[in-house]
């Protein structure tokens, strides 16, 4: 079975899909450890932990890409790519919706903002015509091989132009063929309810937890979510704002000890290298190993 088909018969079932964000290999095994099946790649999440770069359109096209092949090529998850703009028009977005089809991801999603793009809680949002992501969402439906790969259309028009904008476009997108919609940043429960019960294909939206500045989507339970239509639910930043806090906590320590006159050791702010090499593949690589090695030679 394809990764793409895969993912239609998880959103097909009857409870809410959840739908962690992860970044990198870390995170990723995370996930899998906790038993989940499907996660998002979160484009905002590699941009800052690969590039060091905020998600404000710095990471180019090659930089995802080569982060999602390399988290497909070692995890069993289903994956969901972030294709941000689709990086160019829609001539441009069949070569991407290939690309990331053959770096072994299930489905991509392409948003509708102006390049360069930015986090869909970030100020200052703007969109391109409807007509113009209507393209790219057909552009991205023909280029895919395997028809199973999923195509999830995100508008981030509610801010800019309000939530009957947001739902006439998903709308147009889902017209197009998208399999997935996706309207980012609503800023309410009511307004997540009015978007999903207008629109014909199965709604994601995302908790955008850890971001306090500035209104942004409530935190809602799945199941509560689920009760008002909402098909799957992203967490793209917990995983990230959470490895931050843990590493700025270890740093602190840090520094005590070097400002100090006697190492400390804060087994409570780090797991063992035990447990770093299981989370990470060590007893599969040392399988390998011994299966296939056939001695060192020395010298005479």
């Amino acid at each position: 079975m394809s990764k793409g088909k895969r993912l239609k018969e998880i959103f097909a079932g009857p409870d809410i899909v959840i739908i962690p964000g992860i970044y990198d290999g870390y995170s990723a095994r995370m996930v899998e450890r906790a038993g989940f099946k499907i996660a998002s790649i979160s484009g905002a999440g590699v941009s800052e932990s690969h590039l060091g770069w905020a998600d404000r359109g710095v990471m180019s096209f090659k930089d995802n890409l080569e982060a999602c092949r390399a988290i497909a090529a070692f995890s069993d998850l289903v994956l969901l790519a972030d294709g941000d703009t689709g990086y160019g028009n829609a001539a441009t977005v069949h070569f991407v919706v290939r690309a990331f089809e053959d770096a072994g991801l299930a489905g991509l999603m392409i948003e509708d903002q102006v390049w360069p793009k930015r986090c869909g809680h970030m100020a200052g949002k703007a969109v391109i015509p409807c007509e113009e992501m209507v393209q790219k969402v057909r552009s991205a439906v023909d280029a895919r091989r395997d028809p199973d790969f999923c195509i999830r259309a995100r508008t981030d028009a509610a801010g800019p132009l309000g939530i009957e904008a947001a739902i006439d476009r998903l709308n147009r997108y889902a017209e197009a063929g998208a399999d997935l919609l996706f309207a980012d940043a609503l800023l309410s429960e009511e307004d997540i309810a009015k978007v999903a019960r207008s629109v014909p294909k199965p709604l994601t939206v995302n908790m955008g937890l850890g971001i306090r500045s500035r209104p942004t989507t409530p935190l809602i339970h799945p199941r509560r979510l689920q009760d008002i239509g909402v098909a799957g639910v992203s967490y793209p930043r917990l995983l990230s704002t959470a490895a931050v806090r843990g590493m700025t906590n270890a740093m602190d320590a840090f520094q005590t000890m070097l400002a100090g006159d006697t190492p400390i050791d804060r087994p409570d702010l780090l797991v063992s290298f035990d447990e770093l090499n299981a989370l990470t593949g060590y007893d599969r690589l040392v399988a390998l190993e011994e299966r296939y090695a056939t001695g060192v030679v020395t010298g005479e």
